[in-house]
């Protein structure tokens, strides 16, 4: 979730990721992640990023039941909206289940885990500052 210099560069070898507009069938979307190799086998989550420009990044996970994203931040603000199951966030001073039909937001550099409840699949939105960008 981390920016690196080389994104921009980035943008340029998958133009579709940035165009003007995009429209997504979600319910299409997490069939495909479910036949990924590293959900098959492997970590039992798999990923994919359906928007990506220089200060927004909208990513698509799936992750299996019980499995987990261990300590990670990111350097702008995000937002999870779980559209299957259920994801709990540890954070560091609570712990908070977002559960399919919920939104949660987090500031920019909050350290958190994230856990599939159950089987589930939510969007990774991340925003960064102008200055940033």
């Amino acid at each position: 979730m981390h920016r690196h210099e080389d994104e921009d560069s980035s943008l340029t070898r998958l133009p579709e990721l940035a165009q003007p507009m995009l429209q997504f069938d979600l319910a299409a979307e997490i069939e495909h992640l479910r036949r990924e190799e590293s959900w098959q086998r492997g970590t039992g989550r798999s990923s994919r990023t359906l928007v990506k420009q220089p200060d927004f990044r909208i990513v698509l996970v799936a992750m299996k039941a019980a499995t987990e994203m261990k300590e990670h931040r990111a350097d702008g603000r995000i937002s999870i909206q779980t559209i299957i199951g259920n994801v709990r966030l540890k954070l560091p001073q609570q712990t908070v289940e977002v559960p399919a039909g919920h939104l949660l937001v987090l500031d920019r550099c909050i350290t958190h885990d994230v856990e599939a409840v159950e089987e589930s699949a939510f969007l990774l939105t991340i925003c960064w500052p102008e200055d940033a960008a």
